[in-house]
């Protein structure tokens, strides 16, 4: 019977070897097409869109879409999305996954589900993040970021936080106090993504996997944004 059985286990083997990388980072994909999307749709009107200051001057941008309300007493939240990081020469890394829960949204009390854009102007917010868990508002300073056109030439003495914080609901965008919010690395969404023992620093430093077409437009998006503004 072994035999026999052996070739079987091993033709199956091979099958599910095969079969796992067409199911591998599918919601990954997803949501990266999400936060293409999400950033897209703010930055196509320029007068409520995220200044282009911010692009030129950033040191990382995290899109978060659909950010869900959890718990009925405290409302915090919870959401996945993507971050990238400019490199030396002025183009965006690839996109690595992070979540982001707790933190009230502002003026959005009651709404259920919104999309989040963080705007890091140094390093050291990312860096935090990639060691650990990071709080905005403990382990950085957090403000809610200028907008549109208006905001443009207003914000060279004002932009004095080291990050700016975003939230769009019910059609409306403005930045917003996320002070409490915990950001961490999601490994595993890294992982299925990229590749086992893939680290964010690798996908920042251009030493992981291609990405996936999703996740290549994400990263597009905020070169067009950083070039057009």
């Amino acid at each position: 019977m072994t035999r026999y059985f052996t070739p079987i286990a091993a033709t199956l083997a091979l099958l599910f070897a095969f079969a796992g990388p067409a199911q591998a980072g599918v919601k990954e994909d997803t949501k990266a097409a999400d936060a293409a999307r999400v950033l897209a749709e703010i930055m196509r009107i320029p007068e409520t869109a995220v200044p282009g200051k911010m692009f030129e001057e950033a040191h990382a941008i995290a899109v978060f879409p659909d950010v869900v309300k959890v718990g009925l007493v405290i409302g915090g939240r919870r959401g996945k999305g993507l971050i990238s990081v400019r490199s030396p020469d002025g183009t965006w890394s690839n996109p690595s996954f992070v979540t982001i829960t707790g933190g009230s949204v502002g003026f959005q009390a009651g709404v259920q589900s919104s999309d989040v854009i963080l705007v890091f102007r140094s390093p050291r917010g990312v860096d935090n993040i990639v060691n650990g868990k990071f709080t905005l508002g403990a382990d950085a300073s957090v403000a809610a970021g200028p907008v549109g056109r208006s905001a443009q030439a207003s914000t060279d003495e004002q932009l004095k936080a080291e990050i700016y914080s975003y939230s769009r609901a019910r059609g409306l965008f403005a930045g917003v106090a996320l002070d409490g919010a915990v950001l961490s690395i999601d490994h595993k969404a890294n992982q299925r993504a990229y590749g086992q023992n893939t680290t964010p620093r690798a996908i920042f430093e251009g030493r992981s996997p291609a990405p996936s077409a999703p996740l290549v437009d994400f990263r597009d998006h905020l070169e067009e944004n950083t070039v057009s503004q």
